[in-house]
């Protein structure tokens, strides 16, 4: 019960931009870009510059690109086998291997193992926001509308705002440059925008979903990568780590976690089949009511 009372918070914001645009049919695309171009920025530099870089970060890092370059691997072999699209492929990617970390994993996480485990569970949310932003966004670029090539697309990703602003972050830490309250006390409001205008920005866009246009086969092969083979990946991971058994677990939850909320931003932005991507994340979404307490019951919490 008490885990579904986590649960429960993302699903009503869900539901809650599903019901406003139904209502009142915002512009979902200047929404979404002023999230990743205001509120993102804001939160990457936050993130990185109150996170104290340890040892952790080295074995977090393993992890989080290892996986994700194992499940980009997977997901364009079935796209070069299936015959996708460069659309379909870059919403694929999007939706296979990046996972929701932050406002979803991280709550479960400290609801598991409370305040030791959220802390690892804060820093994997970093090099994930890190990854989503940089590489997503490549692949957002790249699958877009305007056929963007590969060059253009690392040019893009290279004047993102929040890249900058975590590389910012991350030099601003690593000097020792102390940011005076009222500075960061405005920058924390902004960035505590960003994750609730994120996933309602996922259910504005389920709302305007049209089903004829949702390739329901890829739907199901990303359902199928981010809910079963990438925990299991991380389960056969930790057993070559010589790490703690919390971290271990933190792992393996945080990798069995649903498609992430922003993918469907980086999607409108670039309209990158928006609705493969948002129904993706909906669908793992709802199957992790399911999913986690069985990963929950697995790792015995």
């Amino acid at each position: 019960m008490n885990l579904l009372m986590i649960m429960l918070p993302v699903l009503l914001i869900f539901a809650t931009g599903f019901l406003a645009q139904k209502k009142f049919g915002f512009d979902i695309k200047s929404i979404s870009r002023m999230a990743l171009y205001i509120m993102s920025p804001a939160l990457a530099f936050r993130t990185f510059y109150a996170n104290e870089i340890t040892i952790d970060y080295y074995y977090i890092l393993l992890f989080s690109f290892g996986l994700n370059i194992i499940l980009a691997l997977i997901v364009g072999a079935v796209s070069y086998f299936t015959k996708a699209t460069r659309q379909q492929m870059s919403a694929m990617m999007l939706g296979g291997i990046f996972m929701n970390q932050g406002n979803y994993g991280a709550p479960i996480v400290l609801f598991a193992f409370g305040a030791a485990g959220f802390d690892y569970a804060v820093i994997m949310m970093v090099f994930q926001s890190f990854l989503m932003n940089t590489v997503g966004l490549f692949f957002a670029s790249l699958g877009g509308e305007e056929g963007a090539s590969i060059k253009e697309s690392l040019r893009r990703m290279v004047r993102m705002p929040v890249l900058h602003g975590a590389i910012l972050g991350v030099v601003l830490q690593l000097t020792g440059v102390s940011i005076p309250v009222n500075f960061m006390d405005a920058i924390s409001l902004v960035a505590d925008a960003s994750i609730p205008t994120v996933m309602l920005i996922l259910g504005m866009q389920l709302a305007v979903i049209s089903r004829k246009r949702v390739a329901y086969r890829f739907v199901s092969i990303v359902t199928v990568i981010r809910m079963v083979i990438s925990p299991v990946i991380a389960i056969i991971a930790v057993h070559f780590m010589p790490i703690p058994d919390l971290l271990k677990h933190v792992f393996i939850i945080q990798a069995a976690m649903p498609s992430a909320a922003n993918t469907t931003m980086l999607a409108v932005q670039f309209n990158t089949e928006p609705d493969l991507v948002s129904f993706t994340t909906f669908i793992t979404t709802i199957l992790s009511i399911i999913s986690i307490p069985l990963i929950l019951i697995y790792i015995g919490v």
